[in-house]
């Protein structure tokens, strides 16, 4: 290789980044023992932005595309050189690659509970996390205020600092919601809008803009959700004196199950379970002396008016409600005469169904079961 090739070699002619990882957020092009030669060619792709550092004062910025380097298209580069129009020279000048694509799937969580006043429960911890995403949508303000003279940054450097804010943020907007722990499962979705809202001011301080925030679950103390259970199982079983009995009956199930062997063996095992039941009796008896109520007043009993079906006394004739009788009305059996209800479909003395017509032998006309005479030869029935 001659002397002029060696120089040839020293100036870089094509500027580009291909990156496999997911999580680099600047990259910085080596440009620190070569020179860019004049008229080279910047490729920026989709999802990037190319800036041109000066002495460490950001010149000139580059979005996707495919870029030739002159004096024309470098303007503030140009003016910060003094370069003289048609400079066609190498130069030096750092160049940083900034990823705009979403980070997406970043976790946050509380590492310490969340101290809440619960109208319910009192005083409450409450524990929760979720995935957020975010981007650069300012590159020059985040290569001010983050990223400084490092050769390359990625989101684990930036991840404490905002899952920080994010807790911080929410501990604020749970507290403010006064929503119920026990509902706050049904407002996740307008919890998690309220808190990007929220954080988006935050982030674009760092020239970052937060793209989505959820919330995945909040969670009590196990002693609180332990307490929920409790509490739900007696709402379940409902009599709490029936529930007694069940656990004695459970009790003296397992230790008629002992395993020890032979005659002895079950003889204890006996003599356990009844010496266990009878501890357990005379508490719930003890239980029940010291909380025994007087006996109520024994209860009317009461049937439903037929008209309005409103409650009444059984023995009563009138219904208060709507004022019509209650005690239903008898009428003779159109074959027997023996009284039965007015609404029996048949006679409980001879059987005779009540709604049958009765057919004229004159002329074959149809009549009431209650009918004596034909209505329309007046034949007598």
């Amino acid at each position: 290789m001659g002397l002029f090739g060696f120089f040839k070699s020293q100036f870089i002619e094509v500027i580009e980044w291909t990156d496999s990882h997911t999580n680099t957020m600047v990259y910085r092009f080596p440009v620190q023992n070569n020179e860019i030669k004049m008229g080279a060619e910047l490729t920026v792709r989709e999802s990037q932005v190319a800036i041109f550092v000066n002495e460490g004062e950001i010149a000139d910025v580059f979005g996707p595309g495919r870029h030739q380097l002159w004096t024309q298209n470098m303007p503030i580069l140009t003016k910060l050189k003094s370069w003289k129009t048609g400079f066609n020279s190498p130069f030096k000048a750092e160049v940083y690659f900034v990823n705009t694509k979403q980070f997406v799937n970043q976790k946050w969580g509380t590492s310490n509970p969340i101290m809440m006043r619960d109208p319910e429960f009192g005083m409450i911890r409450l524990r929760g996390y979720g995935i957020y995403s975010y981007r650069v949508s300012e590159p020059t303000v985040f290569l001010k205020e983050l990223f400084g003279t490092n050769a390359s940054y990625d989101t684990s450097s930036i991840e404490n600092q905002l899952k920080k804010m994010i807790i911080s943020g929410l501990t604020d907007l749970f507290a403010e919601s006064k929503i119920a722990a026990l509902d706050l499962a049904m407002f996740y979705d307008e919890l998690s809008t309220q808190g990007k809202e929220k954080m988006q001011e935050r982030f674009s301080a760092f020239g970052f803009e937060i793209t989505s925030l959820y919330i995945e679950n909040l969670s009590l103390p196990k002693e609180v959700e332990e307490a929920m259970d409790k509490r739900t199982s007696m709402g379940v079983l409902g009599n709490l004196g029936q529930y007694q009995q069940y656990q004695a009956a459970e009790a003296l199930r397992d230790a008629a199950k002992n395993e020890g062997g032979g005659l002895a063996g079950a003889g204890a095992g006996l003599g356990a379970g009844a010496a266990l039941g009878g501890v357990m009796a005379n508490a719930f008896s003890g239980n029940q002396q010291q909380h025994a109520a007087p006996s109520p007043t024994p209860v009317p009993e009461k049937i439903n008016c037929p008209h309005c079906d409103a409650l009444v006394n059984k023995n009563a004739k009138f219904c208060g409600e709507c004022g019509k009788s209650v005690q239903k009305k008898k009428v003779p059996c159109v074959n027997c005469k023996t009284e039965i209800n007015e609404d029996a479909k048949f006679c409980g003395e001879c059987g005779t169904n009540q709604s049958a017509k009765k057919t004229c032998g004159k002329c074959g006309k149809e009549n009431n079961p209650n009918a004596k005479f034909c209505g329309e030869c007046g034949e007598t029935l």
